[in-house]
């Protein structure tokens, strides 16, 4: 039998694209079978070449196709899998990771949204947010260089703020005449305005402190690993995600506890960040934040794994066509004709 260049061309295309299948699909399954994933990835696609020389050679024959294209798609789907999972994983890591980041950060800020909302204040939520906007104005003037300490702009600022307090404020003095000592005494003016706003137990003071300092060193360690280059994202991110839900569920457990069950409930959050590189996660993240990416990395593991079945099926002639059988149509073996003689 003489070998044409289509049948070079498509043995050449199935090893390469198998062959890459193979690849992946051993990394994709070392999570679940070890040291064992390299012989069973070497038996899948085994199996889906010879099922692709089954399928040309069962079509250029004329032979029906439909139980080998099943159990092809069926071997195929393991490596699929596999592969979506190693493709994914490799490529999409740092996003991964980043997304992750950014929800867990998310997670801790809005706890501080949360909590801040069931503690009760002298005033209302607005009026409050408009009270935090001028002790900001307050501690900038007490530090101006031009005007520094309790000058007449901060005065103006004070009076302001006593107004919509609707109580007096003390002025304080600074513990020297240098710019630390003028910072001391802005952080102090801003702590006695703000230690005013609240109606707060010694407990509920303590949470909120504890809230708001650890909302302050994530959001700061979150910014701070995003701007850093992928390698150290992808090794950094896990841990650091391991210990911000840490203090996130401690944190939420001990605002239920000061706050009450009934006026705060707290529902735990794990952490995915080790699930990274496993299959059923893989799969999730993708589904969740379907875009571009993740259609390009859907589509490069079906031309893997499908493409060469497709391809065959497609350029194969049935019934042997070109190669000398000339007994045989496209659509299978001729049927003669009987001349009939009158």
């Amino acid at each position: 039998m003489k070998i044409k260049p289509t049948d070079l061309f498509l043995a050449v295309l199935a090893l390469m694209l198998i062959g890459v299948s193979f690849w992946q699909t051993w990394l994709g399954l070392s999570q679940i079978f070890g040291g064992a994933s390299f012989v069973i990835a070497l038996v899948l696609s085994l199996l889906l070449l010879f099922l692709i020389w089954m399928l040309r050679d069962y079509k250029m024959n004329g032979k029906p196709t439909s139980g080998l294209i099943g159990m092809y798609i069926f071997i195929a789907s393991f490596c699929f899998i596999a592969n979506f999972n190693a493709l994914y994983t490799r490529f999409m890591k740092t996003e991964i990771y980043t997304t992750e980041l950014k929800s867990a950060n998310d997670q801790l800020n809005k706890l501080e949204a949360d909590v801040d909302a069931r503690l009760t204040y002298s005033v209302d939520a607005k009026t409050r947010q408009d009270i935090i906007s001028d002790v900001n104005q307050l501690m900038i003037q007490i530090q101006d260089p031009s005007n520094s300490g309790i000058g007449p702009e901060a005065r103006t600022i004070l009076d302001r703020i006593q107004k919509k307090l609707g109580k007096s404020i003390t002025p304080l003095t600074p513990v020297s005449q240098t710019p630390s000592g003028y910072r001391d005494l802005a952080e102090r003016m801003g702590q006695q305005i703000l230690d005013m706003l609240e109606v707060l137990n010694p407990d509920e003071r303590a949470l909120k402190t504890d809230i708001d300092a650890a909302a302050l060193k994530w959001n700061k360690k979150t910014q701070q690993l995003i701007a850093e280059s992928p390698d150290v994202i992808n090794s950094a991110a896990p841990g650091l995600i391991d210990e911000m839900l840490l203090d996130y569920n401690k944190l939420g457990n001990r605002a239920e506890t000061v706050l009450g069950a009934t006026k705060y409930d707290f529902v735990p959050t794990k952490s995915t960040a080790q699930d990274v590189g496993k299959i059923g996660f893989a799969f999730r993240h993708a589904i969740e934040n379907f875009g571009m990416y993740q259609f390009v990395v859907l589509l490069g593991c079906i031309l893997l794994d499908f493409g060469i079945m497709i391809i065959v099926l497609l350029v194969t002639e049935p019934g042997g066509a070109g190669r000398g059988r000339g007994n045989e149509g496209i659509f299978g073996p001729k049927r003669k004709s009987t001349t009939l003689v009158n």
